[in-house]
């Protein structure tokens, strides 16, 4: 089994893929049933997974999903392309206390800049969509056994 798509709760369908899209999101999809369905689909570049949104999706509040995860090689590279793609962007962060990549900016144990010897799994980036959703940039430059 493999994770294929996660559905968004979004208040604003066209507003929401515009944002994606403006980070760079590829487009797969955009079907119309009638006034109540309408479907999305959303891959990020390079990624086998995806998100979909859009009108009769998911009974979900918009902006409830935190925690999404990206993975990248270069976390800092990552947060320069989301910021200059306009995304509002956390500064690099690792943790000194683990979870602390699911609080909010400048909570307790978000330490500035990349982990300390840019230990892979430790350096991280945050960032929601217009409704909230929040979206967790993590760098692995290594996998640990088993991961692929």
């Amino acid at each position: 089994m493999r994770v294929e798509v996660v559905a968004l709760p979004v208040s604003d369908t066209e507003r929401a893929k515009q944002f994606y899209k403006s980070l760079g999101w590829r487009e797969d999809a955009d079907f119309v049933a009638d006034d109540d369905f309408r479907i999305v689909q959303l891959t990020p570049p390079g990624s086998a997974a995806s998100i979909q949104f859009g009108v009769g999706v998911t009974a979900a509040p918009p902006g409830s999903m935190r925690g999404l995860y990206l993975v990248v090689d270069d976390v800092e590279a990552a947060r320069t392309e989301l910021a200059q793609r306009g995304a509002e962007v956390s500064e690099v962060f690792h943790e000194s206390r683990l979870g602390a990549r699911f609080r909010p900016v400048g909570a307790p144990g978000r330490e500035p800049g990349a982990s300390p010897g840019r230990e892979t799994y430790a350096s991280f980036v945050t960032f929601d969509d217009p409704d909230g959703n929040g979206w967790i940039v993590q760098e692995i430059t290594s996998r640990l056994p088993g991961r692929g």
